[in-house]
C-alpha cells in the first residue's frame, strides 16, 4: 500500500513540476502593452516596440523591433540610431515618411546581427552541396543598459527621442542559444 501511495505522490509531484515550468514559460512571454503615438503631440515623436530587448541571439533575431514616428516632413527619410553605454552608437534602421508625416520601420536582419549582436552571418557548403548559413559570434554584443533611440530626418533634420532597455539574456534565452549552437545555427570563433 505504501508503494502505491509513493507512486501516486511521485506522479502528482511530476505533474505539479510540469505545471510550474509551463506557467513560467507562459509568464515569461507576457509583456506590457505596446506603446502608441500620442495624438496630442504635433511635433516629431518616436516610439519603439518592444521597449525592452534581451541579448540572447535567438531572442534578438526572433524579435520584431519596430519604430513608429509622427510629426515629420512628408517624403523625408528618417534614420534610427541607438545611443547608449560605453559610447555605443549604431544606426539600425531607416524609414520613409508618409504623406501624413508618419513612418514605420523595423530593424532588419543586418541591423540585429551586425549592429546589436556585433556578429556576422556566415555559411559553408555541406557535402551534399547545400549552403548552411549560421550566425558567427566573434565578440560580445552591445552593452546592456538604457539606450536613447534617436530618429532624425535626413532632409529636415527634425529629431525625436525615446528610450529602450537592453538587458542580459535570460536563462531561457541562454538555453535557446545553447540549442542553436548544438544545431550549428550559432557558432563562436574569429572572423
Amino acid at each position: 500500500m505504501s508503494c502505491r501511495r509513493a507512486g501516486r505522490f511521485l506522479k502528482v509531484l511530476v505533474l505539479a513540476g510540469f505545471i510550474v515550468v509551463g506557467g513560467c514559460f507562459l509568464l515569461s512571454g507576457c509583456s506590457t502593452a505596446p506603446k502608441t503615438l500620442k495624438s496630442d503631440i504635433s511635433g516629431p515623436q518616436v516610439i519603439v516596440n518592444p521597449d525592452t530587448l534581451r541579448l540572447g541571439v535567438a531572442r534578438v533575431t526572433g524579435t520584431n523591433l519596430v519604430f513608429d514616428g509622427s510629426g515629420y516632413q512628408p517624403e523625408d527619410t528618417v534614420v534610427i540610431v541607438l545611443l547608449g553605454p560605453e559610447e555605443t552608437e549604431i544606426a539600425i534602421a531607416e524609414g520613409q515618411v508618409r504623406d501624413d508625416g508618419t513612418f514605420r520601420t523595423a530593424v532588419g536582419p543586418l541591423g540585429k546581427i551586425d549592429g546589436i549582436l556585433r556578429a556576422r552571418i556566415s555559411g559553408a557548403y555541406t557535402k551534399d552541396g547545400k549552403y548552411n548559413q549560421f550566425i558567427l559570434i566573434t565578440q560580445p554584443p552591445i552593452p546592456t543598459g538604457v539606450y536613447t533611440v534617436k530618429a532624425t530626418g535626413m532632409i529636415s533634420d527634425q529629431e525625436a527621442e525615446t528610450t529602450m532597455n537592453i538587458k542580459k539574456p535570460s536563462l531561457g534565452d541562454r538555453a535557446k542559444d545553447w540549442l542553436g549552437t548544438k544545431l550549428g545555427k550559432i557558432k563562436h570563433g574569429r572572423t
